[in-house]
């Protein structure tokens, strides 16, 4: 070894990283030029707390679309961490297990008695059911391994955006490295001393992935992930959605009619390889707590499905708390649960105060108003300026007309207003011809936020993907 090999030895020494890891090669780097960031007040600090042992969680059905559940427990039951509440009726063998251990609290119904949530009730000592280290085995030992410690529920279908099928062998299995969404939680601390589990949650996924491998995206110039073997790196550089797996899928390698792809979230590849290294089913989430009316905007590390309470979300009076994105995401209240897919709470000032056309309506100056069409000056404000946005849509329903914003923020080779309007009128052809299968209801989030018609777009969008998936059976 010479003098330069060395010196090279002992910075990664010094640096605990590994020998074979190199800086990302920027060359291969995807511009992402369609797409807004919107720069919400209340961003949170990088400081990380560890949350308090949740006294109940809630494990609930609805947030995995597709997902028709049939229970194993009933109220009073005792549960250990790991322990199935409920399994899938059309894949039966994939089970949703319990984050802590304790006594089912609730089984909470909706409407035709539709399974709302499971409540299990914290007993703090935290027992597990142990299935034991994976110590290898063929892909459909470790399919079924994964299945029965409530670990595969996290994996996601394209096209469609529902709960992977365990029989199907996916062309390839995409996870999104960042997030792009408004105060969106940090890469860096999600993945800080988990680095060893995340890297055999890849080589797990590589394992079940077919010839296209597993595939992560990363921010560009963000090289915490630089060192992950056994995928493709690729760096996206852009507003977000960039961080969407769509358009990531979108801008690599996009998908056909018959094929199908899996995704999975970071944090979840993180669980999954703690899983197969301790045989302990794990559900820990770095949690992104912000938001102009949050008291003490921060990062939290918790349990997906803690109640919002328990996890110190605390926000100003009136106040809407909303579980997971700004764009995405659903009013929880700090009574409310963690989403599954959760990785951020964001509180918002409600939008329900009248506002005078004058000093607060679309005549007023505007000084303080984010703007992605350039209607008020702010655009021309310095980029790093926040802006504190309230819950109100700014307007009624209004006749859909093809405008043009949604193109702007829209980073697909795909017309979005035709797609929407062939969902609209069921037109099965043409959403296919019209790139469906591509896109999942978050990667219209942002044509919902610009759209002057006021058009709920996403969940137009879902019913058409639920409509064209019973059509094709």
């Amino acid at each position: 070894m010479d003098k330069s090999d060395s010196v090279l030895h002992e910075y990664f020494r010094r640096t605990r990283l590994p020998l074979a890891w190199k800086p990302l090669d920027m060359s291969n780097t995807l511009r992402i030029k369609k797409g807004v960031d919107i720069r919400l007040a209340g961003e949170p600090s990088l400081h990380c707390d560890n949350s308090p042992h949740p006294k109940v969680v809630a494990i609930q059905p609805t947030d995995f679309h597709g997902l028709t559940p049939k229970l194993v427990v009933k109220e009073g039951s005792s549960v250990q961490v790991g322990d199935a509440l409920f399994y899938d009726k059309t894949f039966t063998t994939v089970m949703f297990a319990s984050p802590v251990s304790g006594t089912v609290k609730e089984i909470v119904r909706g409407a035709k008695r539709r399974i709302l949530a499971v409540t299990v009730e914290s007993d703090g000592a935290n027992t597990a059911r142990d299935f034991g280290p994976w110590n290898g085995g063929d892909r459909e030992s470790l399919v079924a391994h994964l299945a029965a410690g409530g670990v595969f529920g996290a994996m996601r279908q394209r096209p469609f955006d529902v709960l992977a099928n365990p029989a199907d062998t996916p062309r390839a299995i995409y996870v999104s490295g960042f997030d792009s969404a408004p105060l969106a939680v940090d890469t860096a601390l999600a993945v800080d001393g988990k680095i060893e589990h995340l890297q055999r949650g890849i080589d797990a996924l590589g394992q079940l992935a077919g010839s296209g491998g597993v595939h992560v995206g990363l921010r560009q110039g963000d090289n915490t992930l630089a060192s992950l073997q056994g995928c493709t790196l690729t760096s996206f550089d852009g507003p977000h959605p960039s961080g969407n797996v769509s358009v990531q899928i979108h801008h690599t390698a996009p998908i056909n009619k018959g094929e199908v792809l899996w995704t999975i979230g970071l944090q979840d590849v993180i669980n999954l390889g703690s899983f197969l290294q301790t045989g302990r089913y794990s559900a820990d989430r770095v949690v992104a707590l912000g938001g102009s009316e949050m008291v003490n905007p921060r990062h939290v590390r918790t349990i997906a499905g803690s109640q919002l309470c328990d996890i110190g979300v605390a926000a100003k009076e009136g106040a809407r708390i909303i579980s997971g994105s700004v764009l995405t995401g659903i009013t929880a209240g700090k009574d409310g649960f963690l989403g599954a897919f959760s990785t951020q709470v964001v509180a918002l000032p409600e939008g329900h105060e009248p506002k005078f056309l004058l000093t607060d309506g679309w005549l007023s100056p505007g000084l303080d108003k984010f703007s992605v069409s350039r209607a008020y000056p702010t655009w021309l404000m310095p980029k790093k300026k926040q802006y504190t946005l309230d819950t109100n849509q700014n307007g009624e329903d209004r006749a859909f007309v093809v405008s043009g914003q949604y193109e702007a923020v829209f980073p697909f080779d795909i017309y979005p207003v035709h797609l929407i309007k062939s969902i609209m009128v069921n037109d099965i052809d043409a959403m296919e011809k019209l790139g469906i299968y591509e896109v999942a209801p978050e990667d219209f989030a942002l044509c919902e936020f610009v759209c002057t018609s006021k058009i709920p777009v996403q969940s137009i969008v879902r019913e058409g993907l639920d409509a064209l998936k019973l059509e094709l059976g």
